[in-house]
């Protein structure tokens, strides 16, 4: 087991490596320069003030959604439980872009769109809450009914685009969720709230572990099956709120990253929490740095100033395919 946490640190460290000498504007000699002590001011400001901010943040983003997609998928004891199905992920957008379009918060200032983020998050939680609380907290119907939140939140913020189309960019930006653009004042924002949401989280490994079991070997082991699960979906919908605010709806991350966890760190979840955020950090820094990658070849290749492409869209796609290999392999199993 500590080998494999080693390697799984070792692979990160490498992402964050890469993605430091992925972005335009330095080559990789530059980048060793700076880290070296030397470089000019263009260069050091690049590296110090864009690029090692941007690197954190995809880090801590990948972490607190592999962690929140473990909970879920724990105290909800469904597979395909993600951030998602909590109604958090289309909450936060939508109370970013509403924010947005009425002018109380821009791109300017994290600070205002992290804040009306997390309270769309919260609030799209708390609607899920409400209507689950008639279920007495069934995991099937929850998620169903996240599922059904998700869709009117997703609406919602539809009809904000309608009433104000200039906010186009700001909707692509948090449905698809990216990096760009990123700096301290976003990491300064992420990295406590991840860690005390994240400590939280590991507290509760042993209820969750036996959440996985079911509720009647839960309760058989004197466990309060119920508020274990309240707790847990807490730290859920802080973690992915956190996550969301700072770099929008990253998919498919916190539903198959925890899978993997758990094949390489096993069901304990004392240890398949933290490999759960070694992991995603791992799959969203290596997604962000191959992005950048690949914005810079097909910006050569179209012969174009500047294209973008976000981390986000290459986490979706690789996400989808890599599921419907899995299902298409394992047709006889009941997800």
């Amino acid at each position: 087991m500590k080998r494999r946490f080693a390697v799984t640190a070792a692979l990160a460290v490498v992402c964050a490596g890469v993605e430091l000498v992925a972005g335009r504007g330095m080559s990789p000699g530059a980048v060793w320069d700076v880290l070296g002590g030397g470089g000019d001011a263009t260069e050091r400001h690049i590296l110090l003030q864009l690029r090692l901010p941007r690197m954190l943040v995809a880090l801590g983003a990948g972490a607190s959604l592999a962690v929140a997609g473990l909970v879920l998928q724990s105290a909800l004891r469904n597979p395909l439980a993600g951030p998602e199905v909590t109604g958090v992920t289309p909450g936060a957008v939508l109370g970013a872009v509403t924010a947005t379009a009425l002018g109380l918060a821009g791109w300017e200032s994290p600070l205002a769109v992290v804040l009306a983020a997390c309270v769309g998050g919260c609030a799209g939680a708390g609607l899920l809450w409400l209507l689950a609380g008639r279920g007495r907290g069934d995991p099937a119907q929850t998620a169903v009914q996240g599922v059904l939140v998700s869709a009117v939140l997703g609406g919602l913020t539809a009809m904000v685009l309608l009433v104000e189309p200039g906010e186009l960019g700001s909707v692509v930006q948090w449905l698809v969720g990216t990096t760009e653009g990123r700096v301290w004042e976003h990491w300064h924002l992420l990295w406590p709230w991840a860690l005390v949401w994240g400590a939280a989280a590991w507290l509760l490994a042993g209820p969750l572990t036996l959440l996985r079991c079911g509720d009647d070997i839960a309760l058989t082991a004197g466990l309060a099956a119920r508020r274990a699960r309240t707790l847990a979906l807490l730290c859920a919908v802080a973690l992915t709120a956190g996550a969301v605010a700072a770099v929008g709806a990253l998919g498919f991350v916190g539903l198959l990253v925890p899978h993997l966890a758990v094949a390489v760190h096993g069901a304990d979840l004392r240890a398949g929490l933290p490999g759960a955020a070694l992991l995603g950090a791992v799959v969203v820094c290596g997604a962000d740095a191959a992005a950048q990658l690949s914005s810079r070849l097909l910006a050569a290749g179209l012969d174009a100033d500047r294209l973008t492409l976000p981390v986000g869209a290459l986490t979706a796609c690789l996400g989808a395919a890599l599921l419907l290999v899995v299902v298409r392999r394992t047709p006889s199993r009941t997800f």
